[in-house]
């Protein structure tokens, strides 16, 4: 939703800014998802998700409906970064650690269905999106997706709930002497990694399909509901692998295609934009190739980094551990973005310098996931972990 956000305003509202400026929007909303669960998840533990969700609820309808009516950029960091990130980490950490509680040996599995849902909604609304904005304009077509949320919001206020009772006593405050253990630590920096590459595509493939003259306009928006699609079943089916063969040993190879996806086919896709002479059924094949394995690939980095973080310590401190670990990775979700544009920037206008990035994001995850499974069972393959 938000690289339909971004490639749309780039275009019309805030097209006097640069591709790095606009980024901060969308970078600042996604490091507030991420980062305000330091205190969310504490508080889960300590008092259950009833309140988090009613409340994360009104922000989230306040931001959606409150979004057709801005213009400028000051508008859109208070109204959609701010209202919108804060709103959407009060439901995203209660909703995610209460899966946890619900399920141990099939929580991959669990947290990967529930997390397809996002990949859904990632399919159809850029395809709605993209009818409605000629049609209704910025604000109505903003407004309509927020009478689906509502819908939406009232079924997880009814349906999000925590097996077990809060803790007595339980602390809201965060804990940072967990980071001592070198497992988490490098969990961590794994996430942060992964985290780091996954925004860059997700926000800025619309904006390469439009500028690398290989696919239409309609198309350049399309191809964002096929990296969700990819995802939608990237987001289950690694869970429901991970479960049988291990999480952490799921991880890696999952970790593998997204590096192999990011250097090996949009890299060069980005390499042959830059040539007059390219040819366009290549790029757009290389472009749509990349889309679907990507899409696929990367859809274990939301589904599985909870399920991976859950095997470091006891189900009551879920919701801590989680919240800890993503208030670190938020740095990532937030200057990640931003420094991909400065990078367009520099490589005058070409994509290959994100490409690139992306890849070597994903090459530092997978060193991270690889050295806690070598630690936690040794380099043995044959290993369920």
């Amino acid at each position: 939703m938000a690289r339909i956000y971004q490639a749309y305003l780039a275009e019309h509202q805030l097209s006097d800014y640069s591709e790095s400026t606009i980024g901060w929007i969308f970078s600042l909303y996604i490091f507030l998802a991420f980062f305000c669960g330091l205190q969310i998840g504490p508080i889960f533990d300590a008092k259950g998700p009833k309140i988090l969700v009613m409340v994360g609820t009104v922000f989230l309808l306040l931001s959606i409906f409150l979004l057709g009516l801005c213009t400028k950029y000051w508008h859109f960091i208070i109204v959609f970064s701010i209202l919108g990130g804060i709103g959407t980490s009060l439901i995203f950490t209660p909703s995610i650690s209460a899966i946890g509680h619900f399920f141990l040996k099939g929580r991959a599995n669990a947290t990967g269905i529930a997390a397809a849902g996002g990949s859904v909604g990632g399919v159809i609304f850029p395809l709605m999106l993209q009818s409605l904005f000629p049609k209704m304009g910025w604000a109505w077509a903003t407004r309509v997706q927020g009478f689906i949320f509502i819908i939406l919001l009232i079924l997880a206020n009814l349906l999000i709930r925590a097996r077990l009772p809060p803790r007595p006593g339980g602390s809201v405050l965060p804990d940072f002497r967990i980071f001592r253990q070198p497992a988490f630590m490098l969990v961590t920096v794994g996430t942060y990694f992964l985290e780091w590459g996954l925004f860059i595509p997700i926000t800025y493939l619309a904006s390469y399909s439009l500028n690398s003259g290989a696919m239409s306009h309609t198309f350049s928006y399309q191809i964002i509901a096929i990296f969700n699609a990819g995802s939608c079943l990237g987001r289950w089916a690694p869970g429901y692998l991970a479960d049988k063969f291990g999480r952490y040993n799921t991880m890696v190879v999952t970790i593998f295609f997204c590096m192999s996806s990011s250097l090996g086919l949009w890299l060069p896709a980005t390499v042959l934009s830059t040539q007059p002479d390219a040819n366009s059924t290549t790029i757009m094949g290389l472009t749509i190739g990349y889309a679907i394995l990507m899409g696929f690939a990367s859809g274990s980095n939301i589904s599985l980094t909870p399920v991976c973080v859950g095997m470091l310590c006891d189900t009551e401190e879920y919701g801590r551990y989680y919240a800890t670990c993503y208030t670190i990775v938020s740095f990532g979700a937030l200057t990640g973005v931003p420094i991909a544009g400065a990078v367009i920037s520099a490589s005058g206008g070409a994509y290959w310098g994100v490409a690139t990035w992306t890849g070597l994001c994903y090459v530092c995850a997978g060193a991270a996931f690889t050295a806690v499974r070598v630690l936690k069972v040794g380099w043995k393959l044959n290993v369920l972990y």
